[in-house]
């Protein structure tokens, strides 16, 4: 049995709160979805980052947001 599917879809607005690592976020059909998650260090780290707060300078106050709704 042959199945042929049309699909038209239209986003007037696509609002995503939060995505993590593990995040799928689908619009339409799919026949199969599987996860891959890849770490890298693309920094060439070699020992782990500091602690947050540490510093003199508190580096959440570095990026300017806007005020909660």
């Amino acid at each position: 049995m042959n199945w042929t599917i049309h699909q038209t879809i239209m986003i007037q607005q696509l609002k995503v709160n939060s995505v993590a690592n593990s995040s799928v976020l689908q619009i339409g059909t799919a026949g199969s979805i599987r996860s891959l998650s890849n770490l890298y260090n693309t920094g060439g780290f070699v020992e782990p980052a500091p602690e947050l707060g540490t510093s003199e300078v508190n580096p959440v106050t570095l990026v300017p947001l806007p005020a909660p709704t």
